[in-house]
């Protein structure tokens, strides 16, 4: 399996990985402000954008083989999908992960008896229901939950949307929607000892702020950031102070 892959600038390596539904493309202004002083790869996971589809998303599968396209040394951040895949890589491969940031992410991202800080069950499973009747309108409402409470939401959104299938139309989403449904990364928190930034947005309502404290609570080696206004893109929403905390903390580590 290699994913499709966009590299620019020079420096150390930097990977950046997207959250369901999107490609790399989601992460263009970043990128390009980390490439003055980074080597950044923009990658699309695979059944997104230019990347092949897999009949299962298991994303300890998709950090193994990560780890092999990307043998040296790295810097991960890894955003909500992307940020599952980054934890399963850094318990895999601790001494390749130069440090990781997690940015509205979650070990678990469905509610249950002993995990509030997810959504229900049946709210992700009717987005991958609806795919199959509606997939550009269900798409475009996701995207909107995910800028909703977010300063500029409408403005964010509609440059979002316009660049929705820039890479591609997706063709594995349901694979990776299910990961989704399945995932519970929780028992490996404590073996994540890369040093680790997290983002979240205090508007969030597809992981909320609790994944976020107990990701600083249990990782060895974290420091949460809450964007106050900021919903589940505060990459896109607040862009400038986000890129602040992420340059520190790349320099911090590099």
């Amino acid at each position: 399996m290699n994913c499709y892959v966009e590299t620019q600038g020079c420096g150390p390596d930097v990977v950046l990985l997207h959250g369901w539904g999107l490609h790399g493309g989601v992460f263009e202004r970043v990128a390009a402000a980390l490439s003055a002083h980074y080597c950044v790869h923009t990658v699309d996971l695979p059944g997104h954008g230019a990347s092949p589809e897999l009949e299962r998303f298991d994303a300890a599968e998709v950090a193994a083989a990560l780890a092999r396209q990307f043998p040296l040394p790295v810097h991960v951040l890894g955003w909500s999908l992307g940020g599952l895949v980054a934890q399963h890589w850094a318990v895999q491969q601790a001494a390749q992960i130069r440090s990781l940031a997690l940015v509205s992410t979650s070990p678990r991202f469905v509610q249950g008896p002993d995990w509030a800080f997810g959504q229900r069950a049946a709210a992700i499973e009717e987005v991958g229901a609806n795919l199959h009747n509606a997939f550009e309108l269900t798409l475009k409402n996701f995207l909107a939950l995910q800028m909703l409470g977010a300063p500029h939401a409408r403005d964010t959104l509609k440059a979002l949307s316009g660049q929705l299938f820039a890479h591609g139309r997706p063709h594995g989403l349901l694979p990776a929607l299910d990961c989704l449904l399945q995932a519970d990364t929780r028992a490996l928190a404590a073996q994540i000892h890369a040093p680790t930034a997290l983002f979240f947005g205090a508007r969030d309502r597809i992981t909320p702020t609790g994944a976020g404290r107990w990701l600083a609570d249990m990782l060895p080696d974290a420091r949460l950031h809450l964007f106050e206004q900021a919903s589940h893109a505060p990459f896109l929403s607040h862009e400038h102070d986000f890129l602040t905390l992420l340059l520190s903390h790349l320099d911090r580590h590099a």
